[in-house]
């Protein structure tokens, strides 16, 4: 090849690369660090939205560009990448000509001089205004009601939870008022929906209106608005209620067809007198409103309490503060049940069992607090800190193989996953150690929110079981849905199961689906050596109960692990001091409820 066929060739292939550049859409840039000069490359004219004039040829002019609030974040993309910590992958806004900011991507390499030194930077920008606003509209859907504007039902509830939060902490009260259009179906149907929509409109505006600032209103969804009343007395509520309802009295709409008149009708339940957390109050209030339109609509009805109500719920207070002492004085403990392999006996992992010193030392099982913990809005705090037992157990322990079970609320909860992520960061043989329990019917109230949870944990190197599987009201099919580990069998289809062939007969078909499906299956409640050797004849895979041994706060491979002190002057709650008495009752199925606060013990 000539010098001029290669001088051509080379035109030839810059060409082409600078099509593609074109084409992409992106813009390529070479910034000299040492003369602060940039040269470009691509449409970045028009992809930066300014004149060849006032195209930045500097660094310094580049900055001049960039959107104050997202300098920072560049600086410090820089820095990091510059001391060879990070790549250099940023996105932030640039100011156009016309004073509009434009967000880009930005992702480049340094190189560096012989002495070490950040001497060139090359790198490309990509516009991602579309993006952006797709982003920001997927995070406003999630939060707001498209329709109105107002707070959607995941971020009312969540402001409910925060009001009935400071209630407590003040000893003030509040109230949620739901709000239902009468008839609006009715309307839809007869005028069509954008007809019910220009009504849903007028009365959030009326909504507004009506109530304080400080006064968070919601749409639930449908015909019905929430509203939180936050610092009111329980009168004060039914005062609001009538105002607003009264206010939408005198609306009106202006359809095609004429003029329509509106009204509504108005349910309110107030706490902390009517429910222990934010699900019982809307389902109160809810349960109020249908009274209310029972009784001819356009009206308000209050969510009343019995005393048998009011009694329960001072027993639950009781119990709720309970837990809460115990948290703070780290008075929660684990006991642990072994499994074993159904062929050859040995103990292949233990699970971990919720456990309570309550302030007399004495022993207290799960299953006398959860389901208070539960509707306390506790469940979350009490997995955080079973998630740290564990892993303490975990780390000083690199033999033993753990399971602990997670609630619905958990499985739900991100800040609880980002933390299992954070603490098991680089502690791969750790997490392979890990066994993590959800309950079938908490999987099954959010199919898709579960999956991906179940992905997550995995991916950290955890293994997932479904627990109590059998318990829900569900089919075989939702056990293909989730990319599970482990099955658990509930123990009411293996207690008795030599004499009732319908429990014969879910087992069975129980293990060929997850023979098919690659899982292993654990029968638990195994009370029996003839229970034992008829499951493990039918191919379960690994099996736990009182025949294998009883939850223990502290077994062999833990002898040398010490409680710390957790009741201040008291001697700390180790096997040593336990009375084994209630240790052994503290793992009998039933047991008397703890006393509400005020009560002897």
């Amino acid at each position: 090849m000539t010098r001029s066929e290669s001088t051509k060739h080379l035109l030839d292939e810059i060409g082409r690369l600078r099509s593609a550049i074109d084409a992409s859409g992106d813009v390529l840039y070479d910034w000299d660090l040492a003369a602060d000069s940039i040269i470009w490359a691509g449409r970045s004219v028009d992809m930066l939205g300014v004149s060849a004039e006032s195209l930045p040829d500097s660094g310094d002019g580049w900055n001049l560009r960039l959107s104050p609030e997202d300098m920072p974040q560049r600086s410090r993309a820089l820095s990091e990448h510059f001391a060879g910590r990070a790549e250099y992958d940023v996105e932030y806004r640039v100011r156009m000509d016309s004073g509009e900011l434009r967000w880009v991507h930005d992702r480049g390499r340094v190189e560096l001089s012989a002495a070490g030194a950040p001497e060139r930077m090359r790198g490309t920008l990509r516009c991602i205004d579309r993006r952006k606003q797709t982003e920001q509209r997927l995070e406003y859907l999630v939060n707001y009601d498209e329709l109105t504007g107002h707070f959607n039902k995941l971020r009312l509830r969540e402001a409910l939870e925060q009001s009935m939060a400071r209630a407590e902490r003040s000893g003030k009260t509040g109230a949620f008022v739901v709000i239902g259009i009468d008839k609006l179906g009715m309307i839809n149907t007869a005028y069509g929906c954008e007809s019910g929509d220009a009504i849903l409109v007028d009365v959030a505006r009326c909504l507004d209106d009506c109530l304080r600032m400080s006064d968070t209103v919601g749409r639930l969804g449908g015909d019905r608005f929430g509203v939180v009343l936050e610092g009111r007395e329980e009168g004060d509520a039914d005062v609001v209620a009538d105002r607003v309802l009264s206010a939408i009295r005198s609306l009106f709409v202006d359809i095609d067809a004429g003029r329509l008149h509106v009204s509504a009708s108005a349910g309110i339940a107030s706490y902390p007198s009517s429910g222990q957390n934010s699900l019982d109050i809307i389902t109160h209030a809810e349960s109020a409103l249908l009274d209310a339109k029972a009784k001819g609509r356009d009206c308000v009805h209050a969510y009343e309490v019995t005393e048998e109500q009011r009694s329960e719920y001072r027993v639950s207070v009781g119990i709720g503060a309970e837990v809460r002492e115990a948290i703070k004085e780290d008075r929660l403990t684990l006991a642990y049940q072994p499994l074993v392999d159904a062929k050859t006996g040995d103990i292949t992992s233990y699970e971990c069992l919720l456990r309570m010193y309550a302030p007399d030392g004495s022993l207290v099982p799960a299953g006398h607090f959860i389901p208070v913990v539960e509707k306390l809005g506790l469940m979350r705090a009490v997995d955080r800190r079973v998630l740290e037992l564990v892993l303490e157990d975990l780390e000083r322990h690199p033999d033993v193989v753990l399971a602990f079970n997670i609630s619905g609320l958990t499985v739900a909860d991100r800040s609880w996953l980002r933390s299992l992520q954070s603490r098991l960061r680089d502690k791969r043989q750790v997490a392979e150690r890990i066994i993590l329990e959800i309950t079938e019917t908490a999987s099954l109230y959010d199919n898709e929110g579960s999956a991906r949870f179940v992905e997550a944990v995995r991916a950290l190197g955890c293994q997932v079981a479904i627990d109590d599987f059998g318990a829900g009201y569900t089919t075989f099919h939702h056990l293909k849905i989730l990319p599970v580990d482990i099955v658990k069998i509930d123990g009411e289809f293996v207690r008795d199961i030599l004499s009732s062939p319908d429990n014969q007969l879910f087992v069975r078909n129980l293990l060929a689906l997850a023979q098919s499906l690659n899982l292993k299956t654990v029968a638990e409640c195994v009370e029996t050596q003839e229970d034992s050797e008829f499951l493990k004849s039918e191919g379960v895979d690994l099996l736990q109960g009182y025949f294998f041994g009883k939850p223990d706060v502290q077994p062999a491979w833990r002898s040398n692990h010490k409680k710390p002190d957790a009741m201040g002057s008291k001697a700390p709650m180790t096997r040593e001091n336990v009375d084994p008495a209630a240790e052994q009752e503290a793992t009998e199925e039933y047991l008397p409820p703890l006393p509400a606060v005020g009560q002897s013990r």
